[in-house]
């Protein structure tokens, strides 16, 4: 859990929270959480995909 992100009261990621709710039974908490974290991962890739994209149109 160290490693992951979990010092005590100071900090936390997203997956570290999930795993740890989801140990205490908090299943809809942990699934919202999942829920907006593959959110922010379509949305970060989605934004690089298009800056690859207009990076490779030719200049007019």
């Amino acid at each position: 859990m160290m490693v992951g992100g979990n010092i005590d009261g100071v900090t936390r990621v997203m997956t570290t929270a999930i795993v740890l709710e989801t140990g205490k039974g908090n299943l809809p908490l942990a699934l919202g959480l999942g829920i907006v974290l593959l959110t922010l991962v379509m949305l970060i890739n989605a934004g690089a995909y298009l800056v690859g994209e207009v990076t490779r149109m030719p200049n007019k």
